[in-house]
């Protein structure tokens, strides 16, 4: 007999997550640990910025993959009473020292997972030539002496605690290192953490999981704990990290962590259909996020997302892209594959963050600091390794990044804060997420659950088999359109998360449905 085997499906189960209600505050995180830790800040008599900087510091020690203190990121806080949003810019910044001949042209297009030119070596992808300036440390500082209640040494003590104990050695855990391995293996303390032996450790077939120290990451938080977090730019920490990134070839020197220092700028805003969108600006996704909304203005939207209206937005992102893309020539930071984690915090008084927080790419530059178990972002990816472009590479420079925390406002309220890792993927996400509540009058739990579409760049898009069959045939109608699951793995969606706050004070949050480990937590 003829027998043509249907396309394989990743899974072949339905996934659901549920929500978090309550009347105080809420977290919600990539990390449920993580997350408790934020919410056991806000127990403590912390408020909303306290809870987001002591959860990002607890992703250091549980997520490490995805952000940490080697990493950068952007913060909105709106705060009770005020009228609008400041944001936190503590993104990228290459070193002074940074050589653009140093990354050296193969002729190529680099293959898979970055489109732009090819570099020698994959240096500005991975190893100590890689790194931008670590700025997360500047930037949690700069939220909490603004704005924090709490001592330092409270707001870090969940993570020391976390890190202590380790980080779980689970399926989870396991699939993560096993998709780093390959370039993890050549920088000897990353290898030495993460593959013991030479090989990823195994999760165990039955029982609980344990755990694994991340290097010397506990006593460098520790260390942070007792003498403030400024250590890190300018005490013992920053020697050891200048140290050790000299010794392994890098260029990011111990000025340039002295002269690391976060901004405080004021939020940009968009009038969205009777609400105010809050963003954190230009050198994020932002700007493009606008020109969809742009055209998703003159769109009619019915009572629910239907054929016509997901059409309509997969245009206005496939133009919004190319006009991108046109900006900056065929290096498009958006086109990365990153990985990036965000929390979204509220507290009783009404106080809304989202935070976005990343290393670039899965485990950064791979480079795990010996003297400080510093896993080192790999930001000089946001940049153009051809010179004379508007994105090339120059010492001191700011990329663009794709990174796009939200909080929209009712009146002057902050009413719904969001956000998404999954780089090129993160926009559609929270762009749908955000209408899918606020436009089409879904609850967090419904919108969450919605079956999306991805439109990272110019000419295609990928659907969810399980939205309707008629929305797959208008979007195929109107060009390439691939089908993908919304899965742990592979990633073909960003994983959003959202708090939305009634006029009641009632709070509700979610996390994304197919990231295993996140979650959202109500304080009690």
């Amino acid at each position: 007999m003829d027998y043509t085997p249907s396309p394989h499906r990743t899974q072949n189960w339905l996934l659901t997550k549920p929500s978090a209600t309550g009347k105080r505050g809420m977290v919600v995180s990539q990390v449920r640990s993580a997350a408790e830790a934020g919410v056991a800040i806000l127990n403590a008599g912390g408020n909303a910025i306290d809870a987001a900087v002591g959860t990002a510091l607890a992703l250091a020690a549980v997520e490490p993959w995805n952000s940490g203190l080697g990493g950068i990121g952007f913060a909105l806080v709106h705060r009770a009473g005020e009228r609008r949003a400041d944001v936190v810019d503590f993104g990228p910044v290459a070193p002074r020292g940074i050589n653009p001949s140093a990354f050296k042209l193969t002729g190529k297009m680099a293959h898979g997972q970055f489109a732009w030119a090819e570099v020698e070596g994959d240096t500005n992808v991975q190893g100590p030539l890689s790194v931008a300036i670590p700025s997360s440390v500047a930037g949690y500082t700069k939220l909490h002496q603004t704005w924090g209640k709490l001592p330092f040494a409270e707001v870090i003590a969940p993570a020391i605690t976390l890190a202590k104990r380790g980080l779980p050695q689970d399926w989870y855990t396991a699939l993560k290192v096993v998709s780093g391995a390959a370039v993890l293996r050549n920088y000897p303390e990353s290898a030495r953490v993460y593959l013991p032996g030479g090989l990823p450790a195994s999760p165990p077939y039955q029982g609980s999981p344990g755990f694994f120290r991340l290097g010397n990451l506990p006593a460098t938080l520790e260390r942070l704990g007792k003498v403030g977090p400024r250590d890190y730019y300018e005490g013992d920490i920053a020697a050891t990290i200048a140290s050790d990134i000299k010794a392994l070839g890098g260029v990011l020197s111990a000025q340039d962590l002295r002269d690391c220092q976060a901004r405080i700028l004021p939020a940009t805003e968009y009038q969205w259909r009777g609400r105010t969108l809050q963003l954190a600006g230009g050198l994020t996704a932002a700007p493009t996020m606008m020109r969809v909304l742009d055209q998703m203005a003159r769109v009619h939207y019915p009572t629910a997302p239907d054929a016509p209206w997901f059409a309509a937005f997969a245009r206005a992102m496939k133009t919004a892209y190319a006009e991108r893309l046109a900006g900056l020539g065929d290096a498009d930071p958006l086109a990365a594959e990153t990985c990036t984690t965000h929390l979204t915090v509220c507290d009783q008084d009404g106080t809304m963050v989202a935070m976005t927080t990343t290393l670039m790419s899965l485990f950064g530059s791979k480079v795990m600091l010996p003297g400080s178990g510093v896993m080192l972002n790999n930001g000089m990816m946001w940049f153009d390794p051809r010179p004379n472009q508007p994105n090339s590479i120059a010492g001191g420079k700011r990329p663009l990044t794709n990174m796009s925390p939200i909080i929209l406002k009712d009146g002057d309220r902050p009413w719904l804060a969001a956000g998404a890792s999954g780089g090129r993927r993160i926009l559609a996400a929270v762009s749908q997420v955000m209408t899918f509540i606020a436009d089409f009058g879904m609850t967090p739990e419904q919108a969450a659950h919605q079956p999306r579409i991805d439109v990272s760049d110019a000419d295609r898009v990928s659907a969810d088999p399980r939205l309707p069959e008629d929305v797959i045939a208008a979007l195929t109608r109107d060009g390439p359109t691939e089908l993908a699951d919304h899965s742990a793995m592979p990633i073909n969606y960003a994983c959003p998360n959202v708090i939305l706050r009634a006029a009641d004070g009632s709070v509700t949050g979610i996390s994304d449905a197919a990231s295993p480990w996140s979650s959202a937590v109500a304080q009690g």
